[in-house]
C-alpha cells in the first residue's frame, strides 16, 4: 500500500476534471481526495502500486477533452493507515483560484444524445449541458466559477438538477450551467418590434417555418445574435447580402450532420477531428462540385467556411429544417455581433423577420472562431468560442502587461504571471461600436482576472482606436505606455508563440502599418532579438494614390505600382476597363503631385496591385478579396517566378512588374500570372534569409493566410536548411498583434 501526491496543471478546472479523477480512482480502488488550488488540482491517491501506476498514466495520457493536462507532478507520501474511499474537496485548500476559464464549449455526445431520445427529462430541451460541455465564458461575471456568479443566478435548480449538480458520479457534478425545462431557460420567438409571439417548442417551429419560408430569422446563439437564412435558396441569401451590406464576402455554412456536410465539402480525417472537437470552429473546406448550396453563399471561392451545430438549440432548428443554414454575425458590415437583447433589437430589427431569443443572458460576446487545416496541421485564422479565454505559458516573466492589439482583427492581451490571456476576436475598431466594445472589453479583462498593469502597450499609429484608448489609461493610472510598430508585433507574436526570444528573421507580410520611419509598411524582412528589432530587407516603396481608398481599390494600387515603375504613361490595355472617364487621369496628378499618395512597402498592396493588372479584380468588396482571387487562380499550377532587383536588402518589383506586363501583352492568362507571382514571392523570400543569416525563420502577417504562399515559402525555406515557424495557437493576421506588442514589453526588462 502505497500514497502518491500528484500536481496537476493545464485547463483542468470547470471541465469535469475532478470528477474523472474520482471515477478513476473508484475504478482502481484507491483512496484519497481531490482538489482544486492556485495552480491547477492536487490528488492524493492511495492503493496498491501497480493500480497507482495505472492511474498515473491514464492522468498523463488519456485524459479526455475538454480537459487538458499539460504537466504532472507526483511525489511519493506517507501511507494514511485505514483511509477508504476517495472524495472531492472543497476548493481552495488556503489558496485563492488560478483565474482559469474554460472557453464555451460545444454540446457533447452524452447530451446531444439526451436531447434527441424520447422519455429523457431534457428530451428537445435546446439548453442542455453538463460539465463537460456548454456555455462557460459567454455566461461567467466574476470567478470563482460558481453559479451565482454567472448568468444562471436567476435560474435556481429544481431537485432534480440539484441532485445532479451534488452527485459526484454524475457528469453534471459542479456543471454551473446545468438546466433542465423545469428550471432553466426558455425560447421566445419574437417580431422585430420586440413582441414576443411563441414560447418553447411553439418559438422553435416559428423559426424553422420561417426559415423555410426563406425568411432571415436572428438567432439568439450561444455568444451572440446570428443570423440564419436557407443556404439552398439563392434569393435568400442576397436578400441577407442586401440588408448586411456585405456585398461579396462568403459566408459560414452549417449543416445538419456530417454526411450533408461532407456532400458539400472534402473533409479529410484532420477536418473530422475538429468538426466533433470541443471548439467545433468553422473550418475552411474546398467545396465539391455541385451540391445543395447556392453559390451566392461564397462567391468565386473554391472554399467553404463550414461547421456543425454546436449547441443543442443550433441542433433542433438544423434538425427542422433538414437543410444547410447561413449562420453569420448578427451585425451590419464592420460592426461588432450584438448580443445584448435590447442591443440586437435596435441594431438588427429592420434586417431579420423574426427573432429567436431566450431569456439566458449572454454577458460577452464570443464569435466563432475559424481553422484551416494545412498539410503540416491547423491555422487557426479567428480566435474565438472555444479557444478563448484560455491562458497559454509563454514563459514570459516580468510585469503585468495589457496590450491594446490593432485596429483591424482586434483581441486584447493580457500578460500575467508568465501566461498569455487572449480576449476572443473583437472585429474592426473602424466605428464607434467597436471602439465601445474595446474599451468594455479591457474592463471586463482587468476585473475577471484581477489584474493591475504595470505595463500598458500599443502601436505606433496616433490614430488607431486602441492607441487612444491606451493614451487615456495610461494618463488615469499612471502607467507607463509602450509603443510597439506593427510589424515587429507581428514577428515577436510568432517568436514568442514558439518559444523564441530571438534572434529570428521575422518575414511579416500583410496590408499596411505605421513604420518607424513615416511610411507605411507590409512587405518587411526584421532581424528580432527580445526587445529589439532592425529592418534587414524590405519591398521598394510604391505609392498609394487615395491612400485609404487604395486599399478598398486595388486599381489605385496598380496605379501607384507602374507609377513607380514606368512613371507617368497611359494604363495598359488590360487595366484600361478597371477605368472610368477621367479617373486615371486623376491619379496620375495626385501621383504627379504627391499629393494624397503615401508610400508603402507593402506585400498585401503588391497582391491587390497584381490582381487588378491581371484583370481579376479592379475594386474589392472586403479586405483580402483581390489576395485571395490571385490565390484561387494560381491553384497547384508551377511556373517560373518573375524576377527581382536588389539593392542592400530592398527588393524592386520593377522587373516583376515588366515580367507582368509582357505576359499580358502575349495573351498569358491570369491563372499563368499568378503561379509566377507565387513563386517569385517564394524567391523573395530566400533571399531574405540569406540576407538575415539566421536558421530560425518566423513567419506572421495577414499575407500568410494565403495557404498556398504560406507552403511555397515554408517548402522553399525549409529545403535550404531554414527552421521555419509559423502560428499555430494564434492567428497570422492581425489578430495576433496584442501578443506580439505583450512580448516586446515583456522583453524590455
Amino acid at each position: 500500500m502505497i500514497r502518491i501526491r500528484f500536481q496537476v496543471r493545464g485547463v483542468v478546472q470547470g471541465v469535469g476534471f475532478r470528477p474523472t479523477v474520482y471515477r478513476l480512482a473508484v475504478e482502481r480502488d484507491l483512496s484519497g481526495s481531490a482538489w482544486n488550488h492556485a495552480e491547477g488540482v492536487t490528488i492524493e491517491a492511495q492503493g496498491a502500486a501497480e493500480l497507482l501506476a495505472d492511474f498515473e498514466r491514464v492522468l498523463r495520457q488519456e485524459i479526455p477533452l475538454p480537459a487538458r493536462v499539460q504537466s504532472v507532478a507526483s511525489e511519493a507520501m506517507a501511507a494514511i493507515p485505514g483511509e477508504s474511499g476517495f472524495q472531492i474537496l472543497e476548493s481552495g485548500r488556503g489558496s485563492d483560484l488560478r483565474p482559469v476559464v474554460p472557453p464555451d464549449l460545444a454540446v457533447c455526445a452524452a447530451c446531444t444524445a439526451e436531447v434527441a431520445t424520447p422519455g429523457e427529462r431534457r428530451y428537445r430541451y435546446p439548453f442542455t449541458n453538463c460539465t463537460y460541455c456548454g456555455p462557460r465564458y459567454s455566461i461567467i461575471a466574476r470567478l470563482p466559477y460558481d453559479r451565482p456568479h454567472t448568468a444562471m443566478q436567476a435560474f435556481p435548480m429544481c431537485p432534480g438538477c440539484a441532485r445532479e449538480y451534488g452527485d459526484p458520479r454524475d457528469r453534471r457534478f459542479h456543471a454551473q450551467p446545468i438546466a433542465c425545462p423545469v428550471c432553466g431557460p426558455r425560447l421566445l420567438l419574437r417580431q422585430p418590434d420586440g413582441v414576443s409571439t411563441a414560447e418553447g417548442e411553439a418559438a422553435l417551429q416559428g423559426a424553422i417555418t420561417a426559415l423555410k419560408a426563406g425568411q432571415v430569422v436572428a438567432l439568439k446563439g450561444l455568444g451572440g445574435y446570428q443570423f440564419l437564412v436557407d443556404a439552398t435558396s439563392a434569393e435568400a441569401v442576397q436578400r441577407l447580402r442586401d440588408r448586411k451590406h456585405r456585398e461579396a464576402k462568403p459566408f459560414a455554412v452549417m449543416f445538419p450532420d456530417l454526411a450533408s456536410l461532407q456532400a458539400a465539402c472534402d473533409v479529410g480525417e484532420a477536418e473530422r477531428v475538429w468538426l466533433a472537437s470541443p471548439e467545433a470552429p468553422i473550418l475552411l473546406l474546398r467545396r465539391r462540385g455541385g451540391g445543395a448550396v447556392t453559390e451566392g453563399v461564397a462567391p468565386g471561392n473554391p472554399n467553404l467556411g463550414a461547421f456543425l451545430p454546436y449547441t443543442p438549440l443550433h441542433r433542433l432548428l438544423l434538425a427542422g429544417v433538414d437543410r444547410p443554414l447561413v449562420c453569420t454575425s448578427g451585425n451590419l458590415s464592420d460592426e461588432p455581433m450584438a448580443f445584448e437583447d435590447a442591443e440586437a433589437l435596435a441594431r438588427l430589427g429592420g434586417l431579420a423577420e423574426v427573432f429567436l431569443t431566450h431569456d439566458r443572458p449572454i454577458l460577452r460576446p464570443v464569435d466563432d472562431s475559424v481553422v484551416r487545416i494545412d498539410g503540416d496541421g491547423p491555422t487557426l485564422l479567428r480566435r474565438a468560442r472555444g479557444f478563448a479565454p484560455l491562458a497559454v505559458p509563454l514563459g514570459l516573466d516580468g510585469p503585468c502587461v495589457l496590450a491594446l492589439g490593432a485596429h483591424q482583427k482586434n483581441t486584447i492581451a493580457l500578460l500575467k504571471g508568465g501566461e498569455l490571456i487572449m480576449s476572443q476576436h473583437l472585429g474592426d475598431l473602424t466605428n464607434v461600436e467597436g471602439a465601445d466594445l474595446l474599451a468594455r472589453t479591457v474592463d471586463d479583462l482587468l476585473a475577471f482576472f484581477g489584474a493591475r498593469p504595470e505595463r500598458l502597450v500599443c502601436d505606433l499609429h496616433p490614430d488607431y482606436a486602441s492607441t487612444r484608448l491606451a493614451e487615456q489609461l495610461a494618463s488615469e493610472w499612471g502607467t507607463s505606455l509602450v509603443r510597439v510598430q506593427h510589424h515587429h508585433a507581428h514577428g515577436a507574436a510568432c517568436a514568442a508563440e514558439q518559444g523564441l526570444k530571438g534572434p529570428v528573421l521575422a518575414l511579416t507580410w500583410d496590408g499596411t502599418g505605421l513604420g518607424s520611419d513615416g511610411t507605411l509598411w507590409g512587405g518587411e524582412a526584421l532581424r528580432i532579438e527580445g526587445p529589439a528589432c532592425e529592418r534587414v530587407g524590405h519591398l521598394k516603396p510604391f505609392p498609394l494614390p487615395g491612400g485609404e481608398a487604395a486599399v478598398r481599390e486595388p486599381r489605385r494600387s496598380a496605379c501607384g505600382l507602374l507609377w513607380a515603375v514606368r512613371g507617368a504613361g497611359a494604363p495598359p490595355p488590360g487595366l484600361a476597363p478597371a477605368f472610368e472617364g477621367p479617373d486615371w487621369a486623376l491619379l496620375q496628378a495626385m501621383l504627379a503631385k504627391n499629393l494624397q499618395s503615401p508610400l508603402t512597402s507593402s506585400i498585401g498592396r503588391l497582391f491587390d496591385a497584381v490582381a487588378a493588372l491581371a484583370g481579376l479584380q479592379a475594386r474589392r468588396g472586403y479586405e483580402g478579396q483581390a489576395a485571395m482571387a490571385l490565390e484561387f487562380a494560381a491553384g497547384n499550377r508551377a511556373e517560373m517566378p518573375y524576377p527581382w532587383e536588389w539593392k542592400d536588402g530592398i527588393a524592386d518589383p520593377a522587373p516583376l512588374v515588366e515580367g507582368i506586363l509582357s505576359d499580358l501583352a502575349a495573351g498569358r492568362d491570369a491563372a499563368f500570372l499568378a503561379a509566377r507571382f507565387h513563386a517569385a514571392l517564394a524567391d523573395l523570400a530566400l533571399v531574405w534569409a540569406r540576407l538575415g543569416g539566421l536558421r530560425e525563420v518566423v513567419l506572421s502577417g495577414g499575407c500568410f493566410q494565403n495557404a498556398r504562399l504560406t507552403e511555397r515559402v515554408s517548402a522553399r525555406l525549409a529545403d535550404e536548411g531554414f527552421r521555419v515557424h509559423r502560428h499555430r495557437l494564434f492567428p497570422p493576421n492581425d489578430g495576433c498583434i496584442s501578443l506580439g506588442q505583450a512580448a516586446v514589453a515583456a522583453w524590455r526588462n
